[in-house]
């Protein structure tokens, strides 16, 4: 479109950087206070008077010098020619730490607007900004926006639209000592260095004009050049070894926060009032002796809610359920529909899916609670917490974000993996994140511990989550003893101030969560309740009378020999494994239809109790179920997750083998020891 105009959005991590991006084009991104909840850029459009927007949400950085893969798309997008104008997203609470990414935004020449969010905060502080000292001082507009509250978005989308052509900042206004032979590169640049530095950026700046004469900006790239960036040394090299002998990275990273805190002594105002609140929860949350059992109480509070309100909601959906299966069971008998076709519609599809949709309520408390927690600022605290354990890991205490994002769900959880800077520990961590006990597990514990441990439900199903973060652990800590390979990896993460959570972040989180499940069971697990029931009810010689003669049968018994040592030698058992690397839930939708369950509801849990213990499947083989199905295979999506992030077929074939082998060692294990003690 002519009059198109693209904006790039940037920021350091839980800057309300997407925040506001989901203000100004009304999309539904998941926000959270920790990085890695934006793993790649994502767009959006929007007009204001008569031009077209597209907006660009890039992946939180606290620089353009990239490690990670996420700070590279923001850096590649941000250098690319297709932004028109960037919108630096700056968190006013935390004016210092953001200023260090508008300096260098401010070194690329492009137009910049600063959108200063989180004012709130600031004056709950009792501190103030001088909005007018700022912008004279960086020379660019600064707009003090509320994403959350959505004010100042027209004034802010004012700037943008005026400042497209603004190639250069104005007059800037500061105190930097570097000579009155400088005194032109105070007028042009925010940030102008020591005489040494910038006696080194002219010399650059002459030999990659005769290199490379059609570079736009030489001043930045001879500063990346000084900072002895790889990714500009090896495009672009210069044979200056007088100047560059050695990397000015950290002389430069020096100047830039003198600068800075040039900036806060004239701009801020109280700025050593802080928030008392959060220092003082912190002081106990974050407390040496109380941060794990803190950690893992909340855990427990989070699954007694699942349980507790969300079994009372379960009971009403299942009558509802209920009701909805005799209505079609009536229908079809109405319409003359034959036994098979009433089979598979009452048997197959409604007692399949219905068995999902009976386990929404538990999914929507869980992630209702865990929704409050990130967006009260707690979660990002796990992973600080857990920072030195993961160290004695090999990895930095980033991998803990997507091990904690694996709770929610697998797949964007190794997608957050892109954290890390080294591909070695991001395939490390594909590996044991799929241990993390997703939500498509849930049904599954809810399902085994309600029948086998009716009294401690809730403790078993919680054993499952404390399980899955110790085999995680474990087996980082041996895949660590094979590599010696020394990192230095310091965990770099926002501990932002604690808030009340907002209600429409949370409702927009779980909301999402929700019509995801809903989708799942309408597609997959409907697809996967079809085949189950054609499975199990045709055979070799044709339509099969008993389900001991079809071809599920037939397929479960391969898998019996197995299977049994670990306490599962049940051929049902062999077809619901099979049918679950589909997704998780259908696990409990395929033991629905194998028993010929119309649903859970109305004594349906207490007949497929009874039916698996006159099988001979006890508590132990339920706890052996529910262990095999927390460490086996992970979903389909999952893998393809894997292979997309990996690059690699192989490695999707070796994570779904090698989560197979662990899963069974460790199910062999608790069966054999248990087998002992019990019988």
């Amino acid at each position: 479109m002519e009059n198109e105009m693209t904006v790039g959005f940037i920021g350091n991590p839980n800057c309300g950087k997407t925040t506001l991006f989901n203000a100004f084009t009304g999309a539904n991104l998941k926000v959270a206070n920790w990085p890695g909840v934006t793993v790649e850029k994502v767009e959006g459009a929007m007009q204001y008077h008569e031009s077209a927007y597209k907006l660009v949400d890039l992946p939180g950085t606290y620089s353009l010098t990239s490690y990670t893969m996420e700070e590279q798309v923001s850096r590649q997008y941000i250098l690319s020619d297709e932004v028109d104008v960037i919108v630096d997203v700056v968190d006013a609470s935390a004016l210092e730490r953001n200023l260090y990414l508008t300096l260098q935004l401010l070194e690329l020449g492009k137009p910049v607007v600063m959108a200063l969010n989180m004012m709130d905060i600031v004056a709950k502080r009792g501190m103030e900004i001088d909005l007018h000292r700022l912008p004279e001082m960086l020379g660019i507009p600064v707009i003090p926006v509320s994403a959350q509250k959505r004010k100042g978005l027209n004034i802010l989308l004012h700037a943008i639209a005026h400042h497209k052509e603004e190639k250069r900042a104005d007059r800037l206004i500061h105190h930097h000592d570097c000579g009155m032979s400088k005194e032109e590169k105070h007028e042009k640049y925010a940030m102008v260095y020591s005489d040494d530095l910038e006696e080194k950026i002219d010399l650059l700046c002459q030999r990659l004009s005769q290199r490379y004469p059609r570079l736009e900006n030489y001043r930045w790239y001879a500063i990346k050049l000084l900072e002895s960036d790889k990714e500009i040394c090896e495009k672009y090299p210069v044979d200056l070894p007088q100047v560059l002998d050695r990397s000015y990275e950290s002389d430069i990273i020096n100047e830039k926060y003198d600068f800075i805190e040039e900036i806060i002594s004239e701009v801020l105002v109280n700025k050593d009032r802080k928030a008392a609140i959060t220092d003082k929860a912190d002081n106990i949350l974050l407390n040496n002796w109380l941060e794990i059992p803190v950690f893992l109480g909340i855990m427990a509070l989070v699954f007694f809610l699942t349980f507790t309100i969300g079994d009372w909601m379960k009971g009403y959906l299942e009558t509802f359920i209920g009701w909805g299966s005799d209505g079609a069971a009536a229908g079809l008998a109405a319409a003359g529909a034959g036994k098979g076709l009433t089979s598979l519609v009452i048997d197959g599809i409604i007692a399949g899916v219905g068995g999902i949709v009976s386990f929404l309520p538990n999914i929507a408390i869980l992630f209702l609670a865990l929704a409050f927690l990130e967006d009260s600022g707690y979660m990002s605290r796990v992973a600080y917490v857990m920072n030195g354990m993961m160290g004695r890991l090999g990895l930095s205490g980033r991998a803990f974000i997507p091990m904690i994002l694996g709770f929610g769900c697998t797949v964007p959880a190794l997608m957050a993996s892109r954290v890390l800077e080294s591909q070695k520990d991001r395939y490390r961590i594909m590996l044991i994140t799929p241990f993390m006990s997703c939500s498509a597990r849930l049904p599954i514990y809810i399902l085994f511990s309600g029948m086998f441990f009716e009294n401690h439900a809730m403790l078993v199903a919680y054993s499952m989550y404390l399980i899955g973060i110790v085999v995680a652990i474990l087996v980082a800590l041996v895949l660590h003893r094979f590599d010696r390979e020394e990192r230095e990896d310091l965990l770099l993460i926002e501990l932002p101030e604690y808030k009340m959570p907002s209600i429409r972040t949370v409702s927009i989180y779980v909301w999402e969560k929700v019509k995801s499940y809903l989708t799942k069971a309408g597609t997959v697990i409907f697809i996967a309740s079809i085949i189950m029931w054609f499975l199990l009810n045709l055979g070799p010689s044709g339509y099969a009378a008993d389900m001991t003669d079809s071809f599920g049968a037939k397929i479960g018994a391969v898998l019996v020999p197995v299977l049994a040592p670990v306490g599962l030698g049940f051929w049902q058992v062999g077809v619901a494994l099979i049918a679950g690397i589909s997704a998780k839930e259908v696990v409990v939708s395929s033991f629905i239809v194998l028993f010929g369950l119309e649903n859970l509801g109305g004594g349906g849990m207490s007949q497929l109790s009874q039916e698996l213990s006159d099988m001979g499947f006890g508590p132990l083989n339920a706890f052996c179920m529910m262990l095999f199905c927390l460490l086996y295979t992970p979903c389909a999506a999952t893998l393809a997750t894997v292979k997309k992030e990996t690059g690699s077929t192989g490695k999707m074939v070796q994570t779904a083998i090698f989560q197979i082998v662990v899963a069974w060692a460790v199910t062999f294990g608790v069966y054999q020891i248990a087998s002992l003690f019990l019988f």
